[in-house]
């Protein structure tokens, strides 16, 4: 059995990605370097604010190098942060792959496999930041594609001489077929997928600039069993393909992969056609969803970062692409548990124990089904914070109660963008009356102001109460006591 070589502030080798030897099993190069990430002033930002904007992705539970990066790009490049951030934490997801877990309870581990929608109207500037997160893995896998090139040719070469002469010639007497080593997909087919998945064991990432093209293909080929495929692969069960175009079957034991692309608000009533918002498959999906909303401007006067945020970035990436874990006689990787500290754990069940409790007071449907996804996600982003710290420069070997607590606050904003969906796709179902209602409506408001406000547009205060109760969680939020915020 091979030993795990984890995260090591120390190492400072030469990061390039090539001149390495590829690993198909683990997607890796042997003598992979550990690239020296900055730590201690280099990575001093200002103190954040402890309030949050519910509405915006919260950058600060980031590693502050990242926020340097973040922030750089949202000044100089006119990034938004909410859809940079959102694309770089699916980056390290994927690149960590199956190497690491966190178990919340005995026989309960979590892999950071995330699903996520970058959603956005035309001209929002959704598809640079997520190109800027996905360049360094779509160079690795440049790199490797030219590796596996010239391993394929030396292969073919070798075929084509019988067993006997092929020693004397310099290749191996039984050569094996070389398997391209990777990081992304893009437009790949269902079978595609299954062979790109069982080639590279580590975790891939499917990058979908338009999100659409990924969805419209579930019933293309095998009505709707794909959709039941992505949802196996998102709780890490294994998975098998039987295809009649495939000469044998192709069997996943440990499955990763993650998904993003960009949607815009329109084409999420697609999203949740063909029972996918019935079946908890839309739950399943971490929207990255601004507030604002509106054409970003070029402006001439910006300047150029104060530092190479490109090669940054391509730092960290780099130190969580340079963990080799340890693989089993059948070649499965062995994957690393990162601890919970108690306190963390005490944390964490205290708020998920509050969740439940809302959840069964409301006694919402819709809400209780994104808080069961949710909950999974901050067992997943406690660990994928974990190990981007580590990526950083942080020295902890746990996850502990800081960890957990930034953790739920980037699942308290996807709980709000969950809704916040949930409303535009349940739109379709409301009556005129109610549409208009709910445009008068203020952002935040009480149930006596909503009452007048129903009132003069010929809505029944019995009418308003029974709309704002059958729809909480989906278009309001019941903030305290009489009170409620429009999503």
């Amino acid at each position: 059995m091979s030993k795990p070589r984890s995260l090591d502030k120390s190492t400072k080798e030469d990061v390039s990605f090539i001149d390495r030897q590829p690993d198909q099993l683990t997607n890796q190069s042997v003598g992979q370097a550990e690239p020296e990430v900055p730590t201690g002033s280099d990575c001093v930002i200002a103190q954040q604010s402890s309030t949050q904007n519910i509405n915006a992705l919260p950058v600060d539970v980031l590693p502050p190098r990242l926020q340097e990066i973040i922030n750089e790009a949202n000044i100089c490049l006119g990034f938004p942060k909410d859809y940079l951030a959102g694309a770089m934490l699916t980056a390290m997801a994927a690149v960590i792959g199956n190497t690491h877990t966190a178990e919340i309870m005995p026989g309960w581990k979590e892999y950071a496999i995330l699903f996520t929608a970058l959603v956005g109207s035309p001209g929002t500037n959704k598809s640079h930041p997520l190109s800027f997160a996905m360049q360094p893995l779509i160079d690795f896998d440049a790199e490797q594609a030219a590796i596996f090139n010239e391993a394929m040719k030396r292969y073919e070469a070798a075929m084509e001489l019988p067993p006997k002469d092929r020693a004397a010639k310099g290749y191996d007497t039984n050569p094996i077929e070389p398997k391209r080593v990777r990081f992304t997909m893009q437009d790949v087919t269902p079978e595609a997928v299954h062979r790109i998945l069982s080639e590279n064991r580590r975790g891939l990432v499917l990058v979908s600039d338009e999100l659409a093209g990924w969805f419209k293909n579930f019933n293309r080929y095998n009505n709707g069993s794909e959709s039941e495929f992505w949802m196996s692969v998102f709780n890490h069960k294994a998975a098998m393909s039987d295809r009649k175009s495939s000469q044998s079957g192709v069997f996943i034991r440990n499955p990763f992969l993650c998904v993003i692309g960009t949607i815009q608000p329109k084409v999420l009533t697609e999203l949740a056609a063909g029972n996918r918002n019935a079946n908890g498959f839309m739950e399943r999906i971490l929207y990255v969803f601004p507030s604002v909303q509106s054409k970003v401007r070029w402006n001439r006067e910006r300047k150029s970062p104060s530092f190479d945020i490109a090669a940054a970035w391509r730092e960290i990436l780099s130190r969580l692409i340079g963990i080799v874990p340890a693989v089993d006689s059948c070649g499965e990787i062995i994957p690393e548990d990162v601890p919970f500290s108690p306190e963390a754990l005490d944390r964490l069940f205290s708020w998920q124990n509050e969740v439940t409790d809302r959840c069964n007071a409301e006694g919402s449907d819709t809400l209780t089904s994104i808080a069961s996804k949710l909950e999974i996600y901050a067992v997943r982003f406690s660990l994928l914070l974990a190990l981007a710290d580590r990526a950083c420069g942080d020295e902890k070997k746990l996850i502990d109660a800081d960890i957990v607590e930034r953790a739920i606050r980037l699942t308290e904003y996807f709980r709000v963008t969950a809704a916040k969906v949930q409303g535009i796709v349940s739109e379709d179902a409301l009556t005129e009356l109610q549409l208009a209602v709910l445009s008068e409506l203020p952002g935040t408001f009480t149930t006596a102001e909503g009452v007048a406000i129903a009132a003069k547009c010929g809505m029944s205060e019995r009418s308003f109460k029974r709309f704002i109760k059958d729809r909480k969680g989906v278009l309001f939020v019941h903030s305290a006591h009489g009170n409620y915020t429009k999503l």
